[in-house]
């Protein structure tokens, strides 16, 4: 039977990627196909998808800052949008016959977004850190404690007194930092990261509260630490690989007929009216049009905290047991359409920012992107590692040199170092039109993910940039993509690494031939 799924969920995450789609979507598909022959997911795969989710969750808890959780747009835009799409959504399925309780019940459980859908999305393309993402998973922290409410109000019972212990945890800091630093770079980084996550969940749990919910906190308290971004990367094709028993778990639980297909697809029909609602209260709330648009898609899903709540509805006689598999299916189907939608979102903001940029409020924004670099004659985009480096060379050589990064916590560490970093979002066309290119003779790109090194290059050759154009490429297929969009100069980090220690040890020989 493992093997089965293996097999089902390669081939058809295979099939998915090759016409363009998200590997997820075709785990989806591998789920319905699996389900209508009649299989079932059992307690393995359950505690597979589980352990997958709880992984995800602590690493997006490592790029989480409390702070973040106290602006306006997070706060102002959770809340409203909770009240607003659970009455709409209750309105819908009481018009449809269904009695209010079980319409509020179903219309509060459908206004949550999936934690486990966005954290994929946004981690993909590395767009957890940027301003709209941290915009994005503030809303589902905020969504998550909700959830504990309802939970009650379905029968899960009120969380346990001993959940206010729960709040001395970053007392433990120091501890959890020591065995973090005590835990190397290797296989004890990573059942360290493992046992936090699983320990976060069953702690929760235990006080009646949602094990998702401690997996998050928990890596949070590690998340202005140094290694936070290691431990993180250490845990990534763990939780991976996971996370395909999750998208498999989903799509077998939705049992495909005919009446369950029509009602999913009526429900489905209101995502676009909730990712609209978060795009309006986003932009109120003085956002720039283009983070609100990236924010938006990204909350559009329905959560499979649904199904949650629906199991228990079903146990505590409020619900009825043929919509378990009709909220499967819908929650699956949300998948299927969010899942490539925000794969393109960056060209179908580009596509429709005109009538998107007359809802923007025309005053200063919290997300507003530089448009002079002073005498800067070189730009290094995408301030990791690498990016430092680069920057910290060119300073060293006299050069005046600025840095630009999407990352706000990043960029006020760079700043109390002393470098000029600015906000900016390199795949955002607004950035490069609006930003002067005078006496700038170099671009370099050190970003991680390949589509916004290529963006970058595209914005600057078409507003007319004829200077130095430098990327780092990865992986040698990366090369010709990079040159293909007015590259000049590529950087293979790991090959020339080697090089340039070669370089410097011979170097050392020179300066001192005599070597013991």
């Amino acid at each position: 039977m493992d093997v089965l799924w293996i097999g089902i969920a390669y081939g058809m995450g295979l099939l998915a990627a090759s016409v363009g789609l998200p590997p997820l979507v075709g785990f989806l598909g591998g789920g319905f196909a699996l389900g209508a022959l009649g299989f079932t997911g059992g307690a393995f795969l359950h505690e597979v998808a589980h352990t997958g989710v709880l992984l995800l969750l602590f690493s997006v808890g490592l790029k989480v800052r409390l702070k973040n959780l106290s602006q306006p747009e997070v706060w102002g835009t959770g809340l409203a949008h909770l009240l607003v799409f659970s009455a709409l959504g209750t309105l819908v399925l009481g018009l449809s016959g269904l009695y209010w309780r079980p319409a509020l019940f179903l219309g509060l459980a459908l206004a949550f977004s999936s934690t486990v859908m966005a954290g994929k999305l946004l981690e993909e393309k590395r767009e957890l850190r940027a301003f709209h993402g941290r915009v994005v998973i503030g809303i589902l922290i905020l969504q998550d404690l909700a959830a504990v409410a309802l939970l009650a109000f379905a029968g899960a019972g009120a969380p346990s007194v001993w959940a206010l212990a729960l709040l001395g945890l970053p007392v433990l800091r120091p501890l959890f930092i020591r065995l973090l630093e005590r835990s190397g770079h290797a296989e004890l980084l990573v059942l360290y990261g493992i046992g936090l996550a699983l320990t976060g969940a069953r702690l929760f749990e235990t006080v009646g509260l949602s094990g998702e919910l401690g997996a998050i906190v928990l890596g949070m308290i590690l998340a202005d630490h140094p290694r936070a971004q290691e431990l993180s990367q250490s845990l990534w094709s763990l939780k991976e690989a996971f996370l395909v028993g999750f998208f498999l778990e989903i799509g077998l639980e939705s049992h495909l007929t005919l009446e369950t297909l029509l009602t999913s697809l009526g429900l489905v029909l209101l995502v676009p009216l909730k990712a609209a609602l978060f795009f309006l209260l986003l932009v109120a709330l003085n956002l720039r049009a283009r983070t609100a648009f990236l924010a938006a898609l990204a909350l559009g899903s329905y959560s499979e905290f649904a199904l949650i709540t629906a199991q228990l509805g079903v146990a505590s006689g409020l619900l009825e047991a043929t919509w378990l598999p009709l909220l499967a299916l819908t929650v699956a189907l949300s998948f299927v359409i969010t899942a490539p939608v925000n794969r393109a979102a960056h060209g179908l903001y580009e596509r429709f920012k005109t009538p998107l940029l007359k809802l923007e409020r025309p005053n200063r924004h919290p997300d507003e992107e530089p448009v002079s670099l002073g005498s800067a004659r070189f730009l290094v985009v995408g301030m990791g590692r690498t990016g430092t480096a680069a920057y910290q060379f060119l300073r060293e050589q006299g050069e005046p040199v600025a840095g630009i990064d999407a990352d706000p916590g990043k960029i006020q560490q760079h700043r109390a170092e002393g470098r000029r970093v600015l906000y900016g979002d390199a795949e955002d066309p607004a950035l490069w039109e609006g930003l002067r290119l005078e006496g700038l003779q170099g671009v370099l790109l050190t970003l991680p993910d390949l589509e916004a090194r290529i963006r970058a290059a595209e914005h600057l050759r078409r507003r007319g940039f004829s200077g130095l154009i430098g990327a780092t490429s990865y992986y040698p297929e990366e090369d010709e993509r990079l040159r293909a969009v007015g590259v000049t100069l590529i950087f293979h980090p790991f090959t020339e690494a080697g090089a340039r220690l070669a370089e410097l040890g011979l170097q050392a020989l020179e300066e001192s031939p005599q070597v013991a």
